[in-house]
Formats: C-alpha cells, sequence, structure tokens
C-alpha cells in the first residue's frame, strides 16, 4: 500500500504518497493501496466525493457512466460533468479550488462549448472537457479538452491555463496524457492542436507533448499526433 486518497474541509478528495507529509489542511482516509487503486477508487466515487455545493446539479447526471480520471503525475484530468460545465462557462468554480481564484477565459469558452453539446445530444462520454487539477494540493489550474467527438479518425484537442500554473509543465503532462488516451480508442489516429503564430508558449508545449508541426491552416499553427 504506497498510497492514500486524502480529504480536505471543501470535500475534496487527492492520492497521496503514503510515506509523505499530508500537506496542511487535508486529512488522510481509510483508503490505501497503490496509485493506481486509489485513483480508480476516488474516480468511482466522484460524484459521490464532490462538494455538498454541488451534489445536487451532479445527482441530475446520476444516469451518465462515471467521470473518467487520468493522472499524468503532478496533475490529474478530472472529466467534467454537464452541470458543472454550466458554472464554469460563467467564471464560477464548480465546487473546485482555483489557482487564482477562478477558472481563466479559455476554460470558461471550453465550458460553454460543453454545454451546448450535452443540450444537443452531442456529447460523448470521455470525449468533453478536463479540468487540470494539481495532484499535490487538490487546486484546479486549467481546463483541456476536445473540440468535439472524433470525426474521421482525428480528433482536436485545446487547453488553457490559469496565468499563475504556467511554467510547471502541467500543460505538457497534460495534453500528453489525454492525446494517448485518445489514440488508444478505437478509430482514433490523429491527434489535433492549433494554436496562434504568436503564441510561443503553447507551440512549446505542442512540441514537449511530441506533437509534430504541419501545415498552417485558417492563420493557425496545426500540430499533429498520430500512432
Amino acid at each position: 500500500m504506497t498510497h492514500v486518497v486524502i480529504v480536505n474541509q471543501q470535500e475534496q478528495y487527492a492520492v497521496w504518497p503514503r510515506r509523505a507529509e499530508t500537506p496542511s489542511g487535508w486529512l488522510a482516509t481509510d483508503w490505501t493501496g497503490d496509485e493506481r487503486a486509489c485513483l480508480e477508487r476516488v474516480a468511482e466515487g466522484w460524484t459521490d466525493l464532490r462538494p455538498a455545493s454541488v451534489r445536487a446539479a451532479v445527482a441530475e447526471d446520476a444516469a451518465r457512466p462515471a467521470v473518467q480520471l487520468l493522472t499524468a503525475g503532478p496533475v490529474q484530468l478530472r472529466e467534467v460533468l454537464p452541470s458543472e460545465a454550466e458554472q464554469l462557462r460563467e467564471g464560477a468554480t464548480a465546487g473546485l479550488d482555483w489557482l487564482g481564484g477562478a477558472p481563466g477565459d479559455g476554460t470558461r469558452v471550453a465550458a460553454k462549448m460543453l454545454t451546448r453539446a450535452a443540450d444537443a445530444g452531442l456529447l460523448q462520454p470521455g470525449w468533453g472537457m478536463y479540468v487540470l487539477v494539481r495532484s499535490e494540493d487538490a487546486v484546479a489550474v486549467g481546463g483541456m479538452g476536445f473540440h468535439g467527438s472524433p470525426d474521421g479518425g482525428r480528433v482536436e484537442i485545446g487547453f488553457d491555463l490559469v496565468e499563475e500554473a504556467r511554467g510547471h509543465g502541467y500543460a505538457t503532462l497534460a495534453l500528453s496524457e489525454l492525446a494517448c488516451w485518445a489514440l488508444a480508442q478505437d478509430g482514433v489516429e490523429t491527434v489535433i492542436a492549433t494554436t496562434d503564430p504568436e503564441n510561443t508558449a503553447s507551440q512549446r508545449v505542442m512540441e514537449r507533448a511530441s506533437f509534430t508541426r504541419m501545415p498552417d491552416a485558417d492563420g493557425l499553427f496545426v500540430y499533429q499526433l498520430t500512432h
């Protein structure tokens, strides 16, 4: 048993090494095991373990399969429910502790896209939006997600980190993890990410995540990752 699930006063959960000192404001629960087992336990019970302020909204999504949780070392990617996206698109926290106090503009735009897809019946489990949460303290640092479900074997990913979280490698790790998950799904051969020519930080993220620069399209830099 190498890891333990910990909880804070906001009923946010994270996975923590048992030998490491529990961070201030957090308590260890009775859930222990290896890292994967603990992550799976949090993922399985995520809708029941959310802060009380959003449990009622989450209950509306009870018929939907359990949200997906992916881990990329220092960050975890937690799938966003439509009820949470409705809050995020308005700049609310959806019951999470956000670095800087609130989600960024890109995260709010992604949340708006998710709610529109859900309202239109186009949202497929796994192919929506994710919140990036720091493993060390369960603080949300950004959003990442797909621009729709796979089409013709291709899917596009976008990402947004709050200003204070940039420069730590979170986006690179999360982009690589989500892209690898996408390529492991049936029928998906290519993952695309685009950025403005002046956004050199995003370009470095894609390069570090092993994406390859492709011909520009509509004035954007296009990057691609394939099997």
